[in-house]
């Protein structure tokens, strides 16, 4: 059975704003832990976040499976790290969800595939931390 981590998070600026901030590689950086992310940013294209975690450099992948500015991004992912094999039964689905939020948006990330309830809450945290790093770049300019 799969499971899924799932992180929300309101901030005061519009949809486009957002849309903004998670597609564009220099923003993605100040927010991702200075990861660097490569794509064309259409469906079906790939998409790369190459960065340096503890040191070490790392390169995951993924594919971008839906793309509807300014409402979703949807992709696959996959990370060396996670030590599991190159294969599609490794890859994990990753959603960036937008919706109106009275004066701002709601942003909520999903994440699915998790192995056990301990790597969900992992990744919520992991999430968090990035959407609360999020909303102080878009928010903070």
């Amino acid at each position: 059975m799969s499971i899924t981590a799932r992180a929300d998070i309101h901030v005061d600026a519009s949809r486009d704003r957002l849309w903004q901030a998670l597609t564009d590689p220099d923003t993605i950086a100040r927010y991702l832990f200075g990861t660097r992310v490569e794509s064309d940013w259409q469906q079906g294209g790939t998409i790369l976040y190459r960065g340096e975690w503890e040191g070490k450099p790392y390169e995951d992948k993924g594919v971008i499976l839906e793309i509807e500015p300014g409402d979703r991004l949807v992709t696959s992912y996959y990370s060396p790290l996670s030590g599991k094999p190159d294969e599609p039964a490794s890859y994990q689905t990753v959603s960036y969800l937008l919706a109106d939020d009275g004066e701002g948006t709601v942003v909520t990330i999903t994440q699915d595939g998790c192995a056990d309830e301990q790597e969900a809450q992992r990744m919520r945290d992991n999430w968090g931390m990035v959407l609360q790093s999020l909303k102080g770049v878009v928010e903070g300019g």
